[in-house]
């Protein structure tokens, strides 16, 4: 992934009118123009909300956007034929497509099961609270608005190993672990055992279960010809299965790498490392702790210590692995793992990504294009940063080239020099401060040459002396690039 750079495209108060797949079409060339390689786009298929769902309450897997169910033919993001014309049209101008994939559960059953069930803790999984008892659930899947087309496999209680919601009661807030089903032991360790997150979880020891979930990967692939997956709540779900599962499309489609970047929410890197082992190292994954550090900066104001950015962080232990990120629709304000990177801070972070060596960065489609929503009794306002955000992508195109030098040698003042290489010859100094007005003195090894600001921010040139040292300058809780006349 050598200085490519993936776009998320969407945000979770994106418009439910059907029209992004359109969108997509008609800014692919756009995106490839500015310097993206990779588009990360919303889940396709059915949602239990049809044609409001975001795409994360998946009822059916093999309907994108075709038959008339939940209320709709269309996703929230349009038809089938629609994201079939997208994903070409991204594809012909170059750039890769990553699909969403939530194999974690699924939700809004087209019919009830009576089922024998026990009530276990919600902050220790491995304690049952009660006896076996009987309870209904929304665990048969028929499908009734496609029938047996794709597949003809009907979803029943013994597919799953918990839910919440019991239908006898018309209550969701106790847990329950189904008859003669156990939590997987390779999950994440919070709450004892964190198998289980929303809706109907999805038993992945079960072999129908197993089966039809690598047939629909294989259907996926030929259907949409995306290009990778980005893996939703990896945390929840047995480590082993999506090396399983990679492995067996990356043999199928020989020659296809099928990039993959998984979702394992948590802010410790050593979980991070633990995952990477037990999956073999078949998939990256998002560098969450460093969200968490640009979430911290960017309420700390000039009291973050800029030199610890990168400390205990994937980009920093395992950079090949690490796809780094500034926000998401998870992070976006009012979201369920809301942890806002403030607007002043945004041109630094993304500074961070994608004006250095290590990581592979994807771009907030609401830093790009900004946002305006309302919900919960509020109005946010999301801030374009596009202007910058492309500046930094064409220099990373440019100039994000040969050996790297680093000066984190001050709390609030740092820089990096880019050096080119044989085929690259320009050099670029990055140096950004979260305090008053900066500088920072680097060896360009170029002497006697100019650099001026390609983000206008200083209007002056800084020319190096004899040796090659230059005084490279920011305004104050801001960034400079300088690249060589």
């Amino acid at each position: 992934m050598s200085n490519g750079v993936i776009i998320q495209f969407f945000q979770w108060y994106n418009p439910a009118d059907g029209t992004l797949w359109n969108e997509l079409k008609g800014k692919a060339k756009a995106l490839a123009d500015a310097g993206f390689s990779s588009v990360w786009i919303p889940p396709s298929y059915k949602g239990s909300g049809g044609g409001f769902d975001v795409g994360y309450g998946v009822y059916d897997l093999f309907d994108l956007g075709e038959f008339d169910q939940k209320g709709s033919k269309r996703t929230k993001y349009g038809t089938k034929s629609e994201l079939q014309d997208a994903i070409k049209t991204v594809r012909s101008n170059g750039l890769n497509v990553y699909a969403d994939i939530v194999f974690n559960h699924k939700d809004g059953g087209d019919g009830k099961e009576t089922i024998w069930a026990q009530e276990v803790d919600w902050n220790d999984r491995n304690r049952a609270l009660s006896d076996w008892y009987e309870i209904e659930a929304y665990t048969y899947f028929s499908f009734p608005g496609r029938g047996d087309t794709y597949s003809s496999m009907k979803w029943h209680w013994w597919c799953f190993d918990a839910l919440t919601y019991n239908a006898k009661t018309n209550n969701n807030s106790k847990l329950y672990r189904l008859q003669n089903k156990s939590f997987s032991t390779e999950v994440n360790h919070e709450h004892g055992n964190f198998d289980y997150l929303m809706a109907n979880d999805l038993d992945m020891g079960n072999e129908f279960v197993r089966g039809e979930l690598f047939y629909w990967g294989r259907w996926f692939v030929d259907m949409t010809q995306v290009d990778g997956f980005r893996i939703d709540a990896v945390k929840h779900i047995r480590s082993s299965f999506f090396k399983d599962w990679l492995n067996d499309l990356r043999t199928h489609f020989a020659g296809r790498e099928l990039f993959s970047v998984g979702e394992y929410w948590s802010q410790n890197v050593d979980d991070l490392h633990g995952y990477i082992a037990d999956s073999a190292g078949r998939l990256s994954l998002f560098d969450v702790p460093l969200h968490f550090k640009f979430h911290a900066a960017s309420r700390s104001g000039s009291s973050f210590d800029m030199r610890s950015i990168f400390d205990r962080t994937l980009v920093k232990e395992q950079p090949v692995l690490a796809v780094t990120f500034v926000e998401n629709h998870d992070t976006q304000p009012l979201q369920s793992l809301e942890s806002v990177v403030e607007s002043w801070f945004k041109p630094l972070a993304y500074a961070l990504i994608l004006l250095r060596r290590d990581g592979y960065p994807c771009v907030f489609y609401a830093d790009y294009y900004g946002a305006h929503y309302n919900d919960k009794g509020y109005e946010i306002w999301l801030t374009d940063h596009s202007f910058l955000i492309n500046k930094f992508l064409w220099t990373r195109k440019n100039y994000g080239f040969g050996d790297q030098h680093d000066y984190f040698d001050h709390p609030n003042t740092i820089g990096w020099m880019r050096l080119g290489d044989r085929d690259h010859s320009g050099a670029m100094a990055v140096v950004l401060t979260n305090g008053a007005e900066g500088n920072k003195w680097m060896n360009t090894f170029r002497p006697n040459t100019a650099f001026y600001d390609f983000t206008g921010h200083r209007k002056e040139i800084v020319r190096t002396n004899q040796d090659g040292w230059g005084n490279f300058l920011c305004n104050g809780g801001s960034v400079s690039v300088w690249l060589q006349q």
